[in-house]
């Protein structure tokens, strides 16, 4: 299975999210990259020698763009919208897809719109006040099944983002369990 980008990205938009606690973890490993709470980005790190990002959009939206859960957890107000691709040693392991709300861009120890290929994990939580709530799980539906995916509001400098994380079938969330 090997479905477009364009493929997961409308499958991000249409996952119904879950609290954790209401949600049948597949593996043990799935749940722990699920409720991870620090940088995802470091995470997949540790799995490999070169952790990239391919850049696939970077653009101020309007508020008209997103959707009544988008609004809840952030504010009715213009995003960066920020869509990427994580690879670790060239292979796409993770489709993210960032909303940041104008006022969030303001007063930030970095400029968050020229964060270009570096991974966001990296930046935000390299802050010295970052924290994540709203976390949400669930499936998408892709062609040629289902893939993980979750969703979390982080706070860099009491400003909110909104990254919705789905996880391509080569990841290593989907390591099998190791035998002891």
């Amino acid at each position: 299975m090997n479905p477009s980008t364009s493929h997961c990205l409308s499958a991000l938009r249409e996952v119904e999210w879950h609290d954790p606690d209401q949600f049948s973890f597949p593996t043990p490993i799935a749940k722990d990259w699920l409720l991870e709470q620090g940088s995802l980005s470091r995470l997949l790190e540790s799995y490999c020698q070169t952790l990239s990002v391919d850049l696939l959009h970077n653009r101020i939206v309007s508020s008209e763009r997103l959707n009544a859960q988008e609004i809840a957890l952030l504010s009715h107000e213009a995003c960066l919208l920020r869509k990427v691709v994580l690879k670790g040693d060239e292979t796409a392991w993770v489709l993210g897809r960032t909303l940041i709300p104008q006022s969030s861009l303001q007063e930030q120890h970095v400029d968050l719109t020229a964060q270009g290929e570096i991974p966001l994990g990296l930046t935000v939580f390299s802050a010295d006040n970052v924290k994540r709530d709203a976390l949400q799980v669930g499936w998408a539906q892709v062609e040629g099944g289902r893939l993980l995916a979750r969703r979390s509001r982080l706070w860099m400098n009491h400003k909110p983002m909104l990254v919705a994380e789905l996880f391509l079938p080569t990841a290593p969330i989907y390591t099998k369990e190791s035998v002891q």
